[in-house]
This record gives structure tokens, sequence and C-alpha cells, in this order.
């Protein structure tokens, strides 16, 4: 039996990524519903159901198309309220998003739980750890925040595990078979000492289908994988803004081509929600 691996879908618009956010110029036009809708054509394609995080000021202003999301099966996860990075809140503000988050979700399917979080900017490191005992208090059961190598100036945590563990509440890198809640990290590839990001984002979309599958296939061998995707980076009408040409090529390079990638990655691997992968009831 093939392992199952976790899929997951940030449900954000296209003007909510970090390099895109502050070059904004105006009141953008939404295009979540346009992009997102041929990813659930995907999944109801070939039978995969799904963890969507989403953004609550998205659900807001998309109750319907939340419900219907909901009613497919997927699972409901929250990607914070704002889709502010969490170097930009504390702790009284992250838990006021959460707490809205909630009651958006709430007054759309009525009594639900949200077991899952996911970080805007993976920005859960050692300045926002504070997060977790956040998430702890208001009941999530699992975090998919963590990047457990360090990149770029933005974001990971290097040295820290690439499989799901129950993350010490004091300590990012350690486990703690005690700890109330699940951490689900982003996952690497490790070449000897590289270690290299290969399951989403422009890492999935500036590698070439063959080492992909090599590589998920190699991680695989030891355990699940996590994949995610945002609507915006497999929709061909994007906005391309004019942004430095570092943050163009992270933020545009490859959506012509991400759809089919991510169908092929459907036709090879075995997924589910994030919940299930992780036995969260």
């Amino acid at each position: 039996m093939a392992m199952v691996n976790a899929l997951c879908i940030d449900l954000e618009d296209w003007y909510h990524p970090e390099l895109v956010r502050g070059e904004v110029r105006g009141t953008p036009v939404p295009q979540v519903e346009e992009s997102t809708r041929p990813l659930l054509d995907l999944f109801d394609r070939y039978q995969v159901k799904a963890s969507f995080f989403i953004v609550g000021e998205v659900a807001e202003r998309h109750p319907g198309f939340i419900q219907s999301i909901f009613q497919k099966g997927h699972e409901i996860g929250c990607h914070g309220f704002s889709h502010k990075p969490l170097w930009e809140l504390d702790g009284s503000r992250l838990k006021k998003e959460l707490e809205r988050f909630r009651d958006v979700i709430e007054s759309i399917l009525g009594k639900v739980v949200i077991k899952g979080f996911r970080a805007p900017t993976f920005s859960l490191d050692h300045r926002t750890q504070w997060a977790l005992k956040i998430l702890v208090e208001l009941g999530y059961q699992y975090d998919a925040s963590l990047f457990p190598v360090k990149l770029n100036r933005l974001y990971g945590v290097s040295g820290a595990p690439a499989r799901p563990y129950r993350i010490s509440l004091e300590e990012l890198k350690k486990e703690d078979s005690q700890s109330p809640l699940i951490e689900f990290p982003m996952s690497l590839l490790s070449l000897g000492r590289l270690k290299v990001p290969v399951s989403g984002g422009f890492y999935f979309r500036i590698f070439p289908l063959p080492f992909l599958y090599w590589g998920l296939r190699r991680i695989n061998q030891k355990s699940p994988f996590l994949f995610y995707f945002h609507p915006w980076e497999g929709y061909p009408r994007t906005p391309r803004l004019r942004l430095p040409l570092y943050n163009r090529f992270i933020s545009y390079y490859g959506i012509d081509s991400a759809i089919k990638k991510l169908e092929f990655l459907l036709q090879h691997f075995r997924f589910s929600r994030v919940d299930h992968v992780l036995g969260v009831r």
C-alpha cells in the first residue's frame, strides 16, 4: 500500500503573498473563486480531499464558496485572518485574529472544529514560537507552519525535524511526547548535507517534474510528505505586478505549468487531508 501524503491549499488571493502585498495599488479585484475552481475540479476528478487553510477575510468575502468547499468534504483550517505574518502580530492580536476567524467560519458553516493552523509566510520561527501556546489555548490540534531549513531572510528554522512530530512549546526543534500540538513541517529532500524543499510553492514551480517525482518518492521511503499549493500560482490570469526582478521571479515563475504538474502528482501519489494523515479527530 502506497503511503498517503498530506495535501493542503493556502486559500488566499493573489494580493496576499508577502512579496506582493506591499506593491498593490488601489483596491485589488479578488480572483480567489476563479483561481480555486480548477483545483476543486481536479480534486473531484481524482477523488482527492485536501485541507484548505483559509484566510479569514477571504472567508468573510466569499461565504458561499467556503460552504461549497466544506460540502465537498475538504478540511477547513486557518491561515490567519488578515494574512499578516506572525512577526507583525503579538499574542493579543493573534488571539483576536483566531477568534474572529472562528466566528466567521461558524457564521458560514455552523459549529465546526478547526483543527489545523498554517501561519502566513511560514512565519513560525524562534522569534514567534510564542504563537504555539495560543494555538493550544484555542484548541488547535496541529500546526503546519514550520519551514525546517533557512533559505532566505523571511522564514526558516534550520535543524528542525522535516517530518511530523509533537512539538515542544518551548523549543521548535525539540520533540515532546507530552505536547498537545503536532507539527507537520514542510517536507525536505535530503541529499547529503543539502536540504532541498520540493513539496510546494516556488520550489515546486521551479524544479522539473522528473526531479520532483524522484525526490518525493525518496521522501516517501521514510515518511509522508506535505504538499502545499496556492490557487493564484496555478492561475494564468494572476496579475503580474512590476516587482523587483528577484521578487517577480519568485512570485510568478512557472505559473502557467503549475496545474499540469500538480495533476501529475495526483496521478502518481496518494493524498488526503492533513488531519486524516495525522490521525487527528
